[in-house]
């Protein structure tokens, strides 16, 4: 089989991920694709061989091209691995393994899978959501001493696919959902030829080479950490460390250890980053880095500064969707001038600016931002009507707002879409109107985007209430927390007699969070005496908090967003009382217990508990 797979095309434009991996095999070079934290190195050559093994294991059990596979898997070279393999046959469908058991059935039930792919010994909400629909699990088996990303396969009932054999150009190797305005997320389909194009693209835009080793801290079911960092790495023909996720605590210790010349990742990670570099001094002083790139969301300048000054490298912001196989525009390295406050020039398919008539705007003027090119998905899957809107002549339509100055470089100045870019997660808001519409005392509800000043934009909810019912913003989070992933919670809840609506009588999204006078989160507008903390567990807090917030006093009763938290930090918070105490608080615990003093309660509740022993208190659920 090893033969005949290899009897590619070497020497000429790789328009497969396969091919991609076999013209570097035959390359030689710099041997080492993938890294990982504890593990040995796999080099391009065990890659390719392993790649080969999941084809064959794929086709043995009935799974071949046009075939999708959905994959849940953590973080780590296996999941980035697995992913090439996989493409390298069928389709590959990653998922969020942060997903609920709702959202896994409907995903499932939407892609059409012919299997699903989970670690072995791992429970998941997905293998429920599998059995539900008859999906052949297929598990997943690594050693923690084997090389990084090398596992076998079981499962599945021997049987022949419909089409065998190596992907090819046109074939589909990736689909991916993206938020649309309506409530039925949109399946983007990526070809072989998308993703190697905007590969190369990558590869252009920041001078890649062999010697370049990125660190990939970006999750693996979304097309930033896919394309951007592992694919353009093994176009390059570069080394790949592949970690378990970010985890601002880990990030000194992987950078000191793999030395990478660069690594990718979105505003809320860099700052976290910043968060931790006085106290990783010496690590930063033996960093190489070459630049650090941003890009999904945008990038606050005094946070490019400060990244700059620290790490003493190039900061490239860059401007990239899914349906474009990630990236569209990047500011560029040097020589040429990077802009803050852009997102740069044309980094690989052509970029324009169209009014709604369908013309190109010339300079300066203001307009929707289209693209076209070869990394450009051909339309939306089974969806006339997105694509009647979504391509006009032969350009794809991003709904986001801009202008191209006389240089050629691109700046955002708003959306013309719906969607709610929380640090860069696109969430559409009609998925979380669905699931509150859902709770028994609701009777209108409206998902909207509210400024943040660390995650560019988080969720709101006006909601309104069926007569004679009441419900807490405290249960309705809840309600929520069940049947959605973690990051389409709403932060603010708000409770009205009645929406507002535009002249139309529309519901208007996008100027909800100024029409209901929701800056920044206004909550802390009003004054609370400070308390001192009065117990050891209150006092233990109350350090944690002061770190995370990064302020001076916390008293018992002040309330977490009124000192500037946000989702992202208490997110942090909860980590770090999970780290410091040894127990497991629920991640809704700052908004849930605002203060300290009930942050407090709920603690000495769990340590009090029959059961938590000291044993058991770790990891326990609640």
């Amino acid at each position: 089989m090893t033969e005949r797979l290899r009897s590619g095309t070497a020497g000429t434009t790789p328009s497969s991920l396969y091919d991609l991996l076999s013209s570097r095999a035959a390359q030689g070079g710099r041997s080492i694709a993938i890294s990982a934290p504890g593990r040995p190195q796999l080099s391009y050559e065990k890659l390719l061989q392993q790649t080969e093994y999941v084809v064959g294991a794929l086709n043995s059990v009935g799974v071949g091209r046009g075939d999708r596979v959905a994959i849940v898997l953590p973080n780590g070279p296996e999941m980035a691995v697995a992913f090439i393999g996989v493409c390298a046959c069928s389709t590959s469908a990653p998922l969020n393994p942060g997903y609920r058991r709702s959202e896994f059935e409907y995903y499932l039930a939407d892609l059409n899978a012919k299997a699903l792919l989970v670690q072995a010994g791992v429970e998941s909400d997905a293998r429920l959501a599998a059995a539900e629909r008859s999906i052949p699990v297929l598990e997943l088996h690594a050693t923690s001493h084997g090389k990084a990303g090398l596992f076998r396969l079981t499962g599945g009932t021997t049987s022949h696919p419909r089409r065998s054999g190596i992907a090819e150009a046109q074939d589909v190797a990736l689909v991916l959902h993206t938020s649309g305005t309506t409530s039925k997320p949109k399946i983007v389909p990526l070809s072989h030829d998308n993703l190697c194009a905007s590969a190369r693209n990558i590869c252009e835009a920041l001078n890649l080479t062999e010697a370049d080793t990125c660190l990939n801290i970006m999750p693996l079911f979304h097309i930033h950490g896919l394309v951007a960092a592992v694919l353009s790495s093994l176009a390059a023909g570069a080394c790949v460390v592949c970690t378990p996720g970010f985890y601002a605590p880990q990030f000194y210790g992987w950078l000191d250890e793999y030395h990478p010349s660069w690594y990718t990742a979105v505003p809320t990670m860099h700052q976290a980053i910043l968060d931790r570099a006085e106290q990783n001094g010496a690590v930063i002083d033996r960093t190489s880095l070459r630049f650090i790139r941003s890009s999904s969301a945008a990038l606050a300048p005094s946070v490019m500064a400060d990244l700059e000054a620290t790490f003493g490298a190039p900061l490239i912001e860059a401007y990239g969707m899914t349906e474009a196989a990630h990236q569209m525009a990047s500011n560029p390295l040097a020589p040429r001038p990077r802009k803050p406050g852009t997102v740069g020039v044309a980094a690989g398919p052509e970029v324009a600016i169209m009014d709604e008539a369908g013309s190109l705007l010339p300079v300066d003027k203001r307009g929707e931002i289209v693209i076209r090119g070869p990394n450009v998905m051909v339309g939306y899957e089974n969806n006339p009507a997105a694509n009647a809107t979504a391509f006009t002549n032969g350009w794809f339509r991003t709904g986001d707002e801009g202008y191209l100055d006389s240089d050629g470089y691109l700046t955002i100045t708003g959306r013309l879409k719906e969607i709610i870019n929380r640090g860069g997660e696109k969430i559409a808001p009609r998925e979380i109107d669905e699931v509150l519409l859902e709770h028994p005392a609701v009777a209108q509800a409206v998902a909207f985007a509210i400024p943040d000043a660390r995650l560019g934009e988080d969720i709101a909810a006006a909601v309104v209430l069926q007569n004679g019912e009441s419900l807490s913003e405290k249960e309705l989070r809840h309600f929520t927390a069940t049947n959605l992933a973690d990051f389409k919670v709403p932060k603010r809840v708000v409770f009205l007699d009645e929406i507002p609506t535009g002249a139309t009588g529309k519901v208007q999204r996008l100027s909800l969070a100024e029409q209901l006078d929701l800056k920044d989160d206004q909550r802390g507008s009003q004054h609370v005496e400070l308390v001192e903390p009065r117990t050891a567990v209150e006092v233990k807090l109350a350090e944690l908090w002061k770190e995370v917030l990064k302020i001076d006093r916390v008293g018992a009763n002040d309330r977490f967003l009124d000192l500037g938290g946000d989702s992202m930090l208490a997110t942090r918070l909860v980590y770090r009382i999970r780290e410091e105490m040894r127990l497991e608080l629920p991640l809704l615990a700052a908004f849930d217990a605002p203060t300290v003093a009930a942050q407090a309660a709920l603690v000495e509740q769990i340590l009090s508990a029959p059961d938590a022993g000291p044993e058991d208190r770790h990891g326990r659920a609640l």
